[in-house]
């Protein structure tokens, strides 16, 4: 196989996707694109939980490629933010088109969790925080990823729900 210098700059050398500096160069165009269109867009942050005692090659690649084929719109980027967590921006979608992805994604997940289990006594557990906004010259898109950042943590806290949806906007 060749190794392609092309993308080499962009992407994750352990999982394939992009990295965290790609995803802010596409999510701030986007921002941007979306705030012209007057459309809604979505950040999720995705932190599964790999046991470090069953540390397996290729665990964490293999599961985002489950996450990748829940997304399925070609327009929807996911990127590695730091050593195990994900961002995802979902592009001109609402609060339940949202919801329905996050629901895909949950479901890729639990299969792979089902089939992982059949060979380790453990399975991934994980969060999924989102907020959906709609863009305005207001918005600091700073506030959105830190926002999203601490719907996040809150859900690690709290272990009842794996999953949140927040609505972001100046209010």
């Amino acid at each position: 196989m060749i190794y392609s210098f092309s993308n080499s700059g962009f992407r994750d050398p352990e999982t394939g996707v992009y990295n965290q500096t790609y995803f802010m160069e596409i999510f701030h165009r986007e921002w941007h694109r979306h705030i012209r269109e007057k459309q809604s867009l979505a950040l999720l942050y995705l932190c599964p939980h790999l046991d470090e005692t069953v540390k397996q090659p290729h665990l964490l690649e293999l599961l985002i490629k489950e996450v990748q084929e829940a997304m399925m719109r070609t327009t929807d980027l996911v990127a590695r933010f730091n050593l195990d967590n994900f961002a995802l921006g979902l592009f001109n979608i609402d609060r339940r088109g949202t919801q329905t992805v996050i629901k895909r994604i949950e479901s890729k997940i639990n299969n792979f969790n089902l089939h992982y289990q059949k060979n380790h006594s453990a399975q991934i557990d994980y969060e999924i925080a989102a907020n959906v906004c709609q863009p305005t010259s207001e918005i600091d898109i700073e506030s959105l990823f830190e926002e999203t950042n601490l719907l996040c943590h809150q859900l690690e806290q709290q272990k009842s729900s794996h999953s949140a949806i927040g609505q972001f906007d100046l209010h």
